[in-house]
């Protein structure tokens, strides 16, 4: 089942997906229009991935690493579905990342790769932007290269973990004005889901609705103002956003 979260008036409600429409858990059917989308849970604790993918490392003149670089994002970043995201004004580059979430469903300490998906409540799309101008080297983004307000949209929907075979084999796509972009495969992460799951956990407790932000393949293109990006991922929806200026 896909399900999200909407802002309708002055309430929020969980709503679900109906013959590609949007339906309140009390059976309301409401034009997509006329609600705000949010992201699909309330994020705890984020962890993203950097250079995850082989081909994106190289892409950066970068060496893939030998054990999972993981930076934290705040909540501030999160928009939702058809959201804006502002371009700072001085900047030269500010790429899209089409990511895979893995959003966490039980809590866990020590937990072994075998045990992993255990712990997985599902998935939903991420399109974590990057503004290169900050990024000091590889093993240090700056706070501004990823924390900046509404610069990660992140849904529709949130995807059991039942609904989705294989999380190891879909394919992403991340289209710009309706021209395909990027295009890749979770089954060319470095690091997979298990291993990510039981890497954090060894050192620190995993709780629900903590998200991992999984990295992105190779095909990020800088991104200008009046851009609308759609980043796709297989089994999980379509995840619309359009860049603005800061005013």
């Amino acid at each position: 089942m896909k399900r999200g979260r909407v802002r309708y008036g002055d309430a929020i409600y969980e709503v679900c997906e109906v013959a590609g429409t949007i339906q309140f858990l009390d059976g309301r059917l409401v034009p997509e229009g006329e609600v705000i989308w949010l992201p699909p849970v309330e994020p705890e604790t984020v962890f993203a991935l950097g250079l995850n993918y082989a081909d994106h490392a190289t892409e950066l003149e970068f060496k893939p690493p030998e054990e999972p670089l993981i930076f934290l994002k705040g909540r501030n970043t999160f928009i939702g579905h058809h959201g804006k995201t502002k371009r700072p004004a001085n900047v030269t580059y500010m790429h899209y990342e089409c990511e895979l979430v893995v959003i966490i469903g039980k809590k866990g300490k020590n937990i072994k790769r075998e045990d992993a998906y255990d712990y997985v409540g599902g998935y939903t799309i991420a399109n974590d932007y990057a503004i290169r101008d900050y990024l000091e080297n590889y093993y240090r983004p700056n706070l501004r290269v990823k924390n900046r307000d509404h610069t990660t949209p992140i849904g529709p929907w949130y995807v059991h973990k039942e609904d989705i075979a294989d999380p190891m084999n879909l394919q992403l796509q991340t289209y710009v004005n309706g021209e395909l972009k990027q295009k890749g495969s979770t089954q060319d992460m470095v690091f997979d889901i298990c291993t990510l799951i039981e890497y954090i956990s060894s050192f620190m407790t995993l709780n629900v609705n903590d998200i991992i932000l999984t990295g992105t393949p190779k095909g990020t293109e800088n991104v200008v103002e009046g851009d609308q990006v759609v980043t796709n991922i297989e089994g999980l929806g379509s995840l619309v956003n359009t860049i603005v200026g800061e005013v």
